[in-house]
């Protein structure tokens, strides 16, 4: 799956299948639009089935392929029916497979107010289903040999504000069972890294950001690129991880948050 020494690497996705994760809007939108314009059959999956067939809609009008599983992410068995989709679309067709965890939750709750129930939510939805998510499909990709796995990790893992304790300690569990997963399963082929975004213009936080102007004010501070990202920002980091281009890549955590990190 390599490239040659003296070739340039290639950014294309047409030898793959990519399933996606909370692909009904937002970033797992961007992504799924993305990839299948890069080459990809894509498989789209989310509790929103409504939404999921106008992304289809969108990616078939393009001159893509796409396949639809709706489902619920902290499900055993929806995400059975996902490995079962994902096996079906790769089978016979020479392509390798991506997952895409990108499903999640979130909120801004002081730690005195977080309730038992939030803290289960948002650890079920980002920790637990990040990890049985990767279980169920990654034993397609050991079956070839070779696989890439993306998950959807923050700039919350590594820092933290008032209100996002829960938050934080969940996105710092997907970094690290990246980490984890990597090492297993490197000596099988299948690649394992996280992307971190900073605060995304997706619909949910652009109304978050509106309703609190100060706290959206102090955020946009800790950007050192002086604006927030776009859905659009993660597509390159995205396509780098998903590609032959980053095949001797694994277990990183790549932070896509306009200079957040570094400055922190």
């Amino acid at each position: 799956m390599s490239a040659g020494a003296n070739a340039l690497p290639s950014f294309r996705l047409d030898d793959r299948i990519a399933v996606v994760t909370g692909a009904s809007d937002g970033i797992g939108r961007a992504l799924a639009l993305a990839f299948s314009a890069a080459g990809a059959r894509v498989v789209l999956f989310s509790r929103r089935r409504d939404r999921l067939d106008a992304v289809a809609a969108d990616i078939v009008a393009a001159g893509g392929a796409a396949e639809v599983v709706a489902g619920d992410v902290t499900h055993a068995a929806d995400l059975a029916r996902l490995a079962s989709a994902t096996k079906a679309a790769a089978a016979g067709s020479g392509r390798s497979i991506v997952l895409v965890n990108n499903a999640g939750i979130g909120f801004t709750r002081p730690a005195i107010e977080t309730t038992e129930e939030d803290w289960d939510s948002l650890f079920a939805v980002h920790a637990k289903a990040t990890f049985f998510c990767c279980q169920a499909i990654a034993p397609l990709m050991i079956e070839q040999g070779y696989g890439k796995i993306i998950n959807m990790s923050s700039t919350w893992s590594e820092s933290t504000d008032a209100g996002k304790v829960a938050y934080s300690a969940a996105k710092a569990a997907i970094t690290r069972l990246t980490a984890g997963l990597s090492t297993e399963w490197a000596p099988l082929g299948v690649r394992v890294n996280a992307l971190a975004p900073t605060t995304t213009l997706t619909d949910f936080t652009a109304r978050a950001m509106t309703a609190s102007p100060e706290r959206a004010a102090r955020l946009l501070a800790k950007i050192r690129l002086g604006r927030y990202a776009e859905p659009a920002d993660m597509v390159g980091p995205a396509i780098f991880l998903a590609s032959a281009a980053s095949d001797f890549v694994t277990g990183h955590t790549l932070f896509v948050d306009g200079g957040w990190h570094a400055a922190s």
